[in-house]
């Protein structure tokens, strides 16, 4: 060493001045900068909701909570277009079909219960009526407690998949919204098309108009519709497919539609404590997150300005929040009457509820609409969904 520093002296200080000049944070990579704990999106999820659910939702709280970190249940939309043998083949799986096969409804003190805080709403007489379904509209479902997996579907000889897997809980809009032959439909944030689909099974639509604010997620749509529905169903004559901005619809086409469903972005809740990619919870949509209420409410007026009087308006999310679910249909009510005299009435869905209680685990009464909570028995939803009748 001493040989080296006779040789190269100029060196060795000039060694010496660089490292004296060098900051220290620079000198090494500290050992924080590997062992830092990292807070992904779906922890940032869980810790939110934890603190707003539980307080939310109090004792029922935990097995929600376990329920939606299992793996999710799947239900199968059956494809009425489709020419293969699907049904027997589900059957023989042990499937069934749970809109067609429940037991029958009963109608008790229940009936008329559903109360709202707000006394400018009016509601329909305590006379109800279980909802008509269409007999092409089939979803299949295993066994309570079972999470087997569905197979995936397989094209029929003309290129058609047999059925669409989705959270059966997704349907209940569509059949809340309980469409009769020849209706107008618009359903303002159709993708990716599960409940689209579903509502092109009923084979009662005239006229049917799909939008979604985002070109890339329309063209899937796209995709998913021309793999389950004929091309003669799929004319201009009664599809089409936009992708304007949904909160502007109400300026576009006013008072137009028998039926519109309004099937907003949220926080997706099972996606948030599932998935890191494409999660609103990542601290980049932050934001985004937060105007939530805001653009939920936009796109509710905006289905309320485009049905016609009479017509009636469904309001659904897949999150558990409250101030994305019933905050948002009562501020709807108050616009809609203080600022564009549109008086609405809120439907009871509780004949639905009563029909479906096998299926689903509906949250405790609700003062607004009704909630599908995930239960380990049952791991459907969470769905809210809230239905309004728009006044002549």
């Amino acid at each position: 060493m001493a040989l080296l520093l006779n040789r190269f002296p100029v060196f060795f200080r000039k060694v010496c001045e660089l490292i004296r000049l060098t900051p220290r944070r620079n000198r090494v990579k500290e050992k924080w900068a590997a062992t830092q704990p990292k807070h992904p999106p779906t922890r940032l999820a869980l810790q939110h909701f934890d603190s707003s659910y539980g307080a939310q939702l109090g004792p029922l709280w935990p097995s929600v909570r376990v329920a939606l970190l299992s793996e999710r249940k799947y239900g199968a939309l059956l494809n009425s277009f489709s020419h293969d043998l699907v049904l027997e083949d589900l059957q023989v799986q042990g499937c069934r079909d749970f809109i067609s096969h429940q037991d029958r409804l009963v109608f008790g003190a229940e009936e008329g219960s559903c109360e709202v805080s707000m006394t400018s709403l009016e509601f329909l007489s305590q006379q109800q009526y279980p909802p008509q379904l269409s007999p092409h509209l089939k979803c299949f479902v295993f066994p309570r407690g079972d999470v087997t997996r569905f197979k995936p579907a397989r094209p029929d000889r003309y290129g058609l998949l047999g059925y669409y897997l989705m959270d059966a809980a997704s349907i209940l809009p569509c059949l809340a919204l309980d469409v009769q032959k020849g209706h107008t439909v618009l359903d303002l944030c159709a993708a990716p098309g599960g409940k689209t689909l579903a509502l092109l099974q009923t084979q009662l639509i005239r006229y049917l108009c799909i939008n979604d604010s985002s070109m890339s997620r329309t063209s899937r749509l796209r995709k998913v519709l021309h793999s389950y529905v004929p091309k003669q169903f799929l004319t201009d004559e009664n599809l089409r497919i936009t992708s304007f901005d949904g909160t502007m619809w109400g300026e576009m086409e006013r008072e137009t539609f028998d039926r519109v469903l309004v099937d907003v972005p949220c926080t997706t809740d099972r996606h948030s404590l599932t998935e890191d990619d494409n999660n609103i919870f990542s601290k980049s949509r932050t934001g985004e997150r937060r105007r939530l209420p805001q653009l939920q409410l936009e796109l509710l007026l905006a289905g309320i300005a485009a049905a016609r009087p009479g017509g009636e308006i469904v309001y659904s999310t897949c999150t558990l929040s409250q101030n994305q679910n019933l905050s948002v249909v009562e501020q709807a009510v108050h616009f809609a009457q203080e600022k564009h005299g549109i008086q609405l009435q809120v439907v009871s869905l509780k004949p639905l509820v009563q029909k479906f209680r096998n299926t689903f685990h509906f949250a405790p009464e609700l003062h607004l609409g009704e909630m599908v909570i995930p239960h380990l028995a049952a791991n459907f939803g969470p769905i809210y969904l809230c239905k309004l009748k728009r006044l002549p």
